[in-house]
This record gives C-alpha cells, sequence and structure tokens, in this order.
C-alpha cells in the first residue's frame, strides 16, 4: 500500500517528460483497454460482482492512462487538474461500486467460480505486466502517481478476486465475490483521496517555488 509514500518528500518529482515513458504508457492504456472487455463480458457470465468492479477498474485505468499522456509537458497547473479530475472519477467508480454490492446483495445468485478464476488469472497476468512496465517512474506528480496507484489497485484487486473465486467454490456462497468487490470499492476511494490530496497541494504550491 506504501508504494508510492516515499515521492510525497520530494520535491523534483518525475513529470512523464520521457519518451519511454509514453510508450509504456500507450502499451497499458491497450492492456488495460483489452481487458475491460474481457472481464466485462467474464463477470456477466459468472454472475461475479468482483469481476464486473475489476472491469470497471481497468476502464478507469485506461482513461486514467489517456488523461496522463495528454496532460504530459503542460504546466504544473493543468497536470494537478487531471489527477484532480482522475481522483474524483476514481472517488465515483468506489461510490458506484459500494452502491451496486448493497443493491445486488439480495438479488444476486451465486456466480461461478470457475469463470471467475480463469478470467481473474489473465486479469492477474497482465496486471502485473502493466506494474512492471511502470515499476521505474512509480515516483512523481501527482499526474504520474495517479497511474501508480491505479496499477498498484489492479494487482491487488485480481489477486482479490482469485481469492474471492477459491472462495466462492469452497463455500457455494455468494458473500466472499461481494466482500471482495466492497474490498475492492473501499480501495478505489483511498486511492481516490491520495490523488486528490496531492493534486490539492499542488495547486496550491507557487509555479515557480524553488527546490530545497
Amino acid at each position: 500500500m506504501s508504494g508510492c509514500g516515499g515521492c510525497c518528500g520530494s520535491e523534483a518529482r518525475f513529470e512523464g517528460l520521457s519518451a519511454d515513458y509514453r510508450r509504456r504508457l500507450w502499451l497499458v492504456i491497450g492492456i488495460n483497454a483489452g481487458m475491460f472487455i474481457v472481464e466485462t463480458g467474464g463477470g456477466h457470465l459468472a454472475g461475479s460482482k468482483a469481476l464486473q468492479a475489476d472491469a470497471l477498474d481497468f476502464l478507469g485505468d485506461a482513461l486514467t492512462y489517456g488523461i496522463t499522456l495528454a496532460a504530459i509537458g503542460t504546466s504544473a497547473i493543468t497536470r494537478a487538474k487531471a489527477a484532480l479530475f482522475k481522483g474524483l472519477s476514481l472517488f465515483l467508480m468506489g461510490l458506484w461500486v459500494f452502491g451496486s454490492t448493497a443493491y445486488h446483495v439480495l438479488i444476486l445468485g451465486i456466480p461461478q467460480a470457475e469463470i471467475m478464476g480463469a478470467v481473474g488469472f489473465l486479469a492477474l497476468a497482465a496486471n502485473v505486466t502493466s506494474v512492471l512496465l511502470l515499476m521505474k517512474y512509480k515516483d512523481g506528480d501527482a499526474n504520474v502517481r495517479s497511474v501508480w496507484l491505479c496499477s498498484r489497485n489492479d494487482a491487488i484487486g485480481n489477486v482479490a478476486v482469485m481469492i474471492a473465486a477459491g472462495a466462492v467454490w469452497l463455500t457455494a456462497s455468494k458473500w466472499p465475490d461481494l466482500i471482495v468487490a466492497a474490498l475492492m470499492a473501499g480501495l478505489f476511494l483511498s486511492s481516490a483521496m491520495q490523488i486528490l490530496r496531492q493534486s490539492l497541494q499542488e495547486m496550491r504550491r507557487p509555479l515557480s517555488a524553488p527546490a530545497e
């Protein structure tokens, strides 16, 4: 959870001005967009709320990476505003997952653990690939850091989906799936607050403030 904690204490933050960083972002955009389609279909077939929540996370990540690319090279205030928008979007996504999970608690049947496990494993492989691609650039301004937090959410979320699939299979109950979906929503909200806090700090910081 604390993979980016160290960057908060540094004044000289990476701003994304790297051709290699842009190439890596394009790769993870493709990975996340593709997995959004795969997990949306898999979640529907399995009747899994956790898979559907994770699919939404993939979509949010693809959009986040796109906004990050667009903001690279702009002013500090523009990058901070882009991060603020991404933080608000992630916060709303977390609220939607919470509300949707609560609504389906009394409606959903037991999800199909086999489909959950198969799709979850594929998503985990995609997320590990994305994390490895972005590991080098995990520290940076709010715009860059939001990318790392979303990648971290992916990896944690897919491990949770795999655990939920096993628990659903063992217990023949829908509750592990719903609990994991709620925990993932909480992770979205926590990451959103971190992004919002840093972006607001950067918006208040004078644009020409000298590094200490």
